[in-house]
């Protein structure tokens, strides 16, 4: 990688690698083919930190379009619900973490029912029951993907480690940094008011 583009990174490419927003699985899909830098010899994929930094800048413009309300926010997977309820805080947008209830974007019958304009989830797999209810309500879909997944339901993908603590509190991070830019909230240069560690779930150890 040249200095010119680790230059032109969000973040140093230091914090990218350290939080392991990089690795990948032993598995890659076709899907995920041009996100994949190299094959570690441990047979662990790994994704191009350039590609993941690009895409948060493109999530970032389509999102910072949208009325804040209208973004909705999935998170099924643990390590992905803290990240995306403080983005959701920051943002301004809806989050629904843990089980999402079928239902939730397809059925006005249901208490529950919200009519968001564009989602974001964690990780397709996970949030499959809202992809599929995006698809059938035909709003359109972010994921953070990792080398394992499959994208067909998908319209814009953020390469990532979508596994990993560190990784999905720091793409959160970046992310709500982001669109807080460029709706003009912060200046462009400008940082988050909370440190990318509030982001991070915390293992709690037991005695």
């Amino acid at each position: 990688m040249s200095e010119e583009v680790i230059e032109g990174l969000l973040i140093p490419l230091e914090q990218y690698l350290a939080a392991g927003v990089h690795i990948g699985t032993r598995i890659k899909t076709k899907s995920m083919a041009d996100f994949v830098y190299r094959v570690r010899p441990d047979g662990l994929y790994v994704l191009d930190v350039r590609k993941t930094d690009e895409r948060i800048r493109i999530a970032a413009k389509m999102l910072a379009r949208y009325e804040p309300q209208k973004i909705l926010v999935t998170s099924a997977r643990q390590y992905g619900q803290k990240p995306a309820k403080k983005f959701a805080e920051l943002t301004g947008t809806h989050v629904i973490v843990g089980r999402f209830v079928p239902g939730t974007l397809t059925n006005p019958a249901y208490p529950g029912y919200i009519e968001p304009d564009i989602l974001l989830v964690t990780d397709p797999r996970a949030d499959r029951q809202a992809v599929s209810e995006a698809m059938e309500a035909r709003i359109p879909v972010i994921a953070l993907c990792d080398t394992d997944n499959i994208t067909a339901n998908v319209d814009l993908v953020i390469p990532t480690n979508n596994k990993g603590r560190k990784a999905l509190a720091l793409i959160y991070w970046l992310l709500a940094r982001q669109v807080l830019r460029e709706r003009g909230e912060l200046p462009p240069d400008g940082d988050l008011p909370v440190p990318v560690e509030e982001f991070e779930t915390k293992i709690i150890l037991k005695a």
